[in-house]
């Protein structure tokens, strides 16, 4: 009985030094910081309204955080998150046919978005954090009908506003 004990033990104590870890150092926000500015981002690419998407999105998550009073101002608060959307762009990625004998239509888009994003304490030289090149990419199909291509295409914005929001923000508070 002693000894499945002991090679219970040593299982354990092994299990325990080998496994995975998130190499996060926690959060990193300033205690002071109570109520953060995140003004309309800066559009570079001309697509209409995607400014305003990735800006809502982003005030989304921070307020889901559920610690910060979040605005669209950068006035009257203690830190500011101020982004350039740099680059938009639309790639398809996957042909394909439904007549034989017919050219190849694009059935897969990727769709990819960049930006220059600062979060910064008001009154402090340094940024808390920046990435001059922040990416975030989502795919979609392009279904049947050419008309629903910009459906596709909006609903896909949709979602790369949102993942984009939940990674600039986990990378910006939590040290990754």
């Amino acid at each position: 009985m002693k000894r499945r004990e002991a090679l219970a033990a040593t299982a354990a104590a092994l299990a325990a030094g080998c496994g995975y870890a998130l190499q996060g150092r926690g959060i990193t926000t300033d205690p002071s910081i109570k109520r953060i500015g995140v003004p309309l981002f800066k559009d570079r690419t001309g697509k209409l309204g995607l400014d305003a998407r990735i800006t809502a999105a982003v005030i989304s998550e921070l307020l889901k955080r559920g610690r910060f009073t979040v605005v669209r101002e950068s006035a009257g608060v203690d830190a500011v998150v101020e982004g350039e959307i740099v680059a938009y762009n639309v790639q398809p990625i996957s042909f394909g046919s439904t007549v034989p004998g017919d050219s190849q239509q694009a059935s897969r888009y990727a769709i990819s978005l960049t930006a220059n994003v600062v979060y910064r304490k008001l009154g402090q030289k340094e940024p808390l954090w920046s990435n001059e090149a922040f990416a975030q990419r989502d795919e979609y199909d392009m279904g049947e009908s050419p008309g629903s291509y910009f459906d596709r295409e909006d609903q896909s914005i949709m979602r790369l506003a949102d993942s984009f929001a939940r990674s600039l923000v986990a990378a910006m508070l939590e040290a990754f």
